[in-house]
């Protein structure tokens, strides 16, 4: 696992990431389901020339959980999947919503990527809040190719962009 996790992580960070039977949906049928913690957070900022400092973040997005119901139909994963993405205003905003994207990512033995996609969400922030978060769902299909589902693993992250991989190399704390 700490494997999978380090691989996604390199390859996420260089842009590179190539990428739960019957009608009863239950947690026990899925693979595990995690949100891949160097990339659970995100900064966003105005412009792409813009300083890097925590004063010049719009936004922050913030995977904070995700919650999948799963069932085996032959050699096919149905998998209902409920993300919460969470957005906290930045100091350098003035909107009251953000658009983010994260990717998910299905791995299989020796930390394979057998698919990623990525998703987009709106978050709206309300005017009086600090935060504002949305519950994504999302219903995959895996193809199970004869592994068990416990062979598999589903991920979440943000996909990072060189100036967010910068500022949390300077900016540690966030």
């Amino acid at each position: 696992m700490a494997a999978a996790l380090v691989t996604l992580f390199v390859s996420a960070a260089c842009g590179h990431l190539p990428w739960s039977g019957g009608n009863d949906l239950t947690a026990a049928a899925c693979p595990a389901a995690a949100v891949l913690r160097p990339l659970a957070g995100t900064a966003i900022f105005g412009k792409p020339d813009m300083e890097m400092r925590p004063t010049d973040v719009m936004y922050y997005g913030v995977l904070s959980e995700i919650d999948a119901k799963c069932a085996v139909n032959g050699d096919t994963l149905q998998a209902s999947l409920d993300i919460i993405v969470a957005a906290e205003r930045g100091p350098a905003t003035k909107a009251d919503s953000v658009d983010l994207t994260y990717f998910l990512a299905v791995v299989g033995p020796n930390d394979s990527i057998l698919s990623k996609t990525s998703y987009g969400v709106h978050v709206d922030v309300p005017r009086d809040s600090k935060r504002g978060a949305v519950n994504d769902h999302i219903d995959l299909t895996v193809p199970l190719r004869g592994l068990a589902p416990s062979a598999l693993q589903i991920v979440v992250g943000f996909q990072q962009t060189q100036q967010v991989i910068d500022f949390y190399q300077h900016f540690r704390g966030r």
